[in-house]
């Protein structure tokens, strides 16, 4: 018991090691009721990420990571959602020192390793790309790798880029853990990230074991039109329909999509024409039309700048018995307003909470549509959307006054610019301080007055005898012009 005191007065705390304040933090009770005192998992939370911070330093301290948590958090009670808070509050650079924190954990301080708990370590560490220290965590912990943790593994090997691993780690799984489920999760891993061919073939290497059904279908279709391959698509969709499978509806708006983007990358006048082909192709196959494929529809009419026709569209949509959802209503508001049709944008936009979608104009839409209206330079109505979304309770964050400020300053609105900088400051908001140049074709040109110039005697003479010289010529009689024979 005396070496462990003296060892907490001789080696720095966590919070000082992770560049804190001098003055030690006054002591706070280690326990994990949430409903007596729900600040002090936060504090524990970030006395865990600042001792992650603290291990990862260059020179790292002198004892080993066991004891140094050992030393400062020995009564510690931990929990899964502890330990995920801890992995998010930690700095980027914390890999090593995240699986040191999880094996003292389970060593040390009776935390259950099980999926719930495995899986914030595994995609925190492959988040950074450390996927041998998550091969030998899950070695070293075989009995808590499930569900949760195999899908944290997979769509992070395939966001890296490693496809090959990714159905390697699927083929060395256990046999209780080689399910449907399991393979659900590597091809929508490997389809979402752009390797549908890699996903094809790992489904037709175990279709003995487990048979490929509607959804892995549909997966795999999404993955080649959302790649861009619209051959294996409509191979895939082929196949699926002689196999006895009719793939989703999620699956045909896909390659609708990849249909109409290369008909915007090739030739944008035939983009109406092979989608309506496949329209009908769909409806001939009993494959109706949701409100996906208008949305898939109007999305690509709007970016070839067709907004009348996607607003026609937009009104037809009740024939089909489909309604907007909420994209479609954004989509079409950036589009109006891109077109310089500002009653309209703001008309959809009052469509669009009455039908009970107002939640999606966050704070992020609202910018949209700030920065679509100053980048066509109406100003004064970016303005009146910019009090919209604080009348609407969106506090408006460092962009979207930096933007307007900018604006304003070289629309030669400084007042307003400055009142708005002011604004900014009294909300807490830290907007940078710029030096903005005015257009010059906001700026009113002065007049100048025309200052009549003192001619000298040579000029004056110059002038007297043109003038004389004319008086002259006006006597003189003018030869009459002679018909030409």
């Amino acid at each position: 018991m005396w070496r462990r005191h003296l060892l907490r007065r001789l080696l720095p705390s966590p919070a000082t090691g992770a560049g804190a304040a001098a003055t030690p933090a006054p002591p706070f009770p280690r326990h994990l009721s949430t409903a007596t005192a729900p600040t002090t998992d936060n504090s524990l939370a970030s006395s865990l990420a600042a001792a992650l911070g603290a291990l990862s330093t260059t020179p790292p301290p002198a004892t080993t990571p066991d004891a140094y948590f050992s030393l400062h958090f020995s009564d510690v009670r931990p929990t899964n959602a502890l330990l995920a808070e801890a992995l998010a509050l930690s700095p980027p650079a914390t890999s090593r020192a995240a699986a040191d924190l999880f094996r003292f954990l389970v060593r040390r301080r009776s935390l259950h390793p099980s999926d719930g708990a495995l899986a914030p370590v595994v995609r925190h560490l492959a988040r950074r790309r450390d996927f041998p220290a998550v091969r030998a965590l899950i070695q070293e912990f075989p009995t808590a790798l499930g569900p949760a943790t195999l899908d944290a593994y997979l769509h992070q090997l395939a966001r890296a880029g490693r496809p090959t691993d990714a159905v390697k780690v699927f083929d060395e799984l256990p046999e209780q853990l080689r399910n449907r489920e399991a393979l659900t999760s590597l091809v929508s891993s490997l389809s979402a990230e752009g390797f549908p061919s890699h996903a094809e073939r790992a489904a037709k290497k175990v279709a003995n074991e487990i048979f490929p059904d509607d959804n892995i279908c549909t997966l795999l279709v999404s993955g080649y039109a959302n790649a861009g391959k619209l051959d294996h698509a409509l191979r895939l969709i082929g196949e699926t329909r002689r196999g006895g499978f009719q793939p989703g509806l999620d699956a045909y708006n896909a390659v609708l999509d990849c249909v109409c983007r290369l008909c915007r990358k090739k030739d944008p006048l035939r983009m109406a024409v092979e989608a309506e082909k496949f329209l009908v192709d769909m409806e001939a196959n009993g494959i109706p039309r949701d409100a996906g494929t208008f949305r898939v529809l109007i999305t690509n009419l709007c970016k070839i700048r067709k907004t009348e026709d996607a607003m026609n569209l937009f009104r037809r949509m009740g024939e089909w018995g489909c309604s907007p959802d909420a994209d479609t209503y954004l989509v079409l508001i950036r589009s109006l307003y891109q077109a310089a049709r500002i009653s309209e944008g703001d008309e959809m936009m009052t469509w669009m909470r009455s039908a009970g979608f107002g939640d999606k104009l966050d704070r992020k839409a609202y910018y949209g549509f700030i920065k679509i209206l100053c980048g066509i330079e109406r100003v004064e109505h970016a303005v009146k959307v910019f009090r919209m979304m604080k009348g609407y309770g969106h506090a408006p964050g460092v962009k979207s006054y930096s933007l307007l400020i900018e604006k304003l300053t070289k629309h030669n609105l400084g007042d307003r610019a400055n009142a708005l900088f002011r604004e900014a400051i009294a909300r807490g908001v830290t907007v940078a301080l710029g030096e903005y140049k005015i257009d010059k074709r906001y700026v009113k040109a002065k007049k100048e007055k025309k200052v009549k110039k003192r001619l000298t005697l040579p000029e004056k003479m110059r002038l007297k005898s043109k003038r004389l010289y004319k008086l002259r010529m006006s006597f003189v009689k003018k030869p009459r012009p002679r018909m030409r024979d």
